[in-house]
């Protein structure tokens, strides 16, 4: 079947764009003709908090796909929806994730049903929603949100959370579950006293993780906050930051500097982390921790998985639906400073990484590209969402 995906991609980074990699090499392995429309200008440098929008180096995931989308320039979006119309799609499925998009998603949308039903055919439209209602509100969300959801045949939604938005926003949705799948693209797990050495780390100190851009809502201050606590307990114990800010950078030095933390129990690493880097962070390290403010799904975890690594979260959204308290991971039930310390300590005190992360290898089974892939082919052969 033909299948048009619209979303970031290579030459731009992000985990998105691996998603949107990811699923494109399994759906071409699996048989079907695929074409990945992306943008030319994803955000304006002003809207843009990182530092860089494109991958550099051998960063990324190279896959063949057109830039068309400019996100602030309508007649792009036109363009779009008709190179999508002229590939006779069975299905265009659209990565959707901030409102900021929704408006350039909905004419691409509405455009390309128009002109493939001028031809006689008609396409099913279906959106991944990794978020329904964005982590960050803004003024015009809802209705930008709204606009887009229009022109959606079927959703497919990741976790309960963002079931639960999309029946919010939008009760008469037509939506499937799929899980969201490992991220693979990472090589293999290296020795841990290896991937230490890089990050002189001590072979025998306590290492826990946090991974990804440093945004508000994903709670660095809170982990920092609990640090000292944690610190009274564990004091050889190392956190590693690693992860591009994207939010006032000084706060947190200036919050370092108030706690008192040791400079040798941070290992700060500040900028984007090319895939070829990802593998020492989460070797070196004992666990994961998330201790987010609020969730949808977190790829950071199928990061982790794919290591098998167990992670600590915060109970917000969907965290503990694919974190097993226990099983795969613990769940801190407050996001505070108290709560995440506690974890941290038990997680180390009880020595659960050899219990929690045979618990990750038996888990993350179930989150193949496969599984995904067959449930995509699911929603161009029905083409109607009437079906579900």
């Amino acid at each position: 079947m033909r299948i048009v995906i619209v979303g970031t991609a290579y030459p731009l980074r992000g985990g998105i764009a691996h998603y949107v990699a990811l699923l494109y090499r399994t759906l071409v392995r699996r048989g079907h003709e695929v074409k990945v429309i992306t943008f030319k200008r994803q955000y304006p440098s002003i809207l843009f908090p990182g530092k860089s929008q494109e991958e550099k180096g051998d960063a990324g995931i190279p896959i063949e796909s057109e830039q068309i989308i400019d996100s602030i320039n309508p007649i792009t979006w036109m363009k779009a929806g008709a190179a999508a119309a002229t590939f006779k799609p069975d299905l265009i499925l659209f990565k959707y994730w901030l409102p900021f998009f929704a408006p350039a998603y909905g004419v691409i949308a509405r455009t390309a049903k128009r002109l493939t039903r001028k031809k006689g055919r008609e396409c099913n439209v279906a959106f991944i929603a990794d978020n329904v209602l964005p982590h960050e509100k803004r003024p015009g969300d809802i209705a930008f949100t709204k606009f887009a959801f229009k022109y959606v045949d079927t959703f497919i939604v990741q976790s309960d959370a963002v079931e639960r938005d999309l029946k919010t926003v939008y009760p008469s949705a037509k939506f499937v579950r799929l899980e969201h799948p490992i991220y693979e693209i990472f090589g293999e797990r290296e020795g841990r006293s290896f991937a230490r050495a890089k990050l002189n780390i001590p072979g025998d100190a306590p290492a826990i993780l946090f991974f990804g851009y440093i945004r508000k809502y994903k709670g660095l201050d809170i982990l920092l906050r609990a640090l000292p606590t944690i610190l009274s307990k564990l004091p050889n114990l190392r956190l590693i930051v690693a992860g591009e800010f994207y939010s006032d950078e000084q706060e947190y030095r200036a919050l370092i500097e108030e706690l008192k933390i040791p400079k040798e129990n941070l290992v700060l690493a500040t900028d984007y982390i090319p895939n070829s880097e990802v593998t020492k962070y989460f070797s070196a390290a004992n666990v994961v921790v998330l201790p987010y403010r609020s969730a949808t799904q977190s790829g950071i975890v199928q990061i982790a998985y794919n290591f098998d690594v167990p992670v600590i979260v915060t109970d917000v959204g969907g965290l503990a639906e694919i974190v097993i308290d226990g099983k795969s991971g613990l769940v801190a039930k407050d996001a505070t400073p108290e709560t995440v310390a506690n974890k941290v300590i038990e997680y180390f005190a009880l020595d659960l990484e050899p219990k929690l992360t045979q618990g990750v290898i038996d888990e993350k089974r179930k989150y193949s590209w496969d599984a995904f892939a067959e449930g995509v082919e699911q929603l161009a052969l029905v083409g109607k969402p009437e079906h579900f």
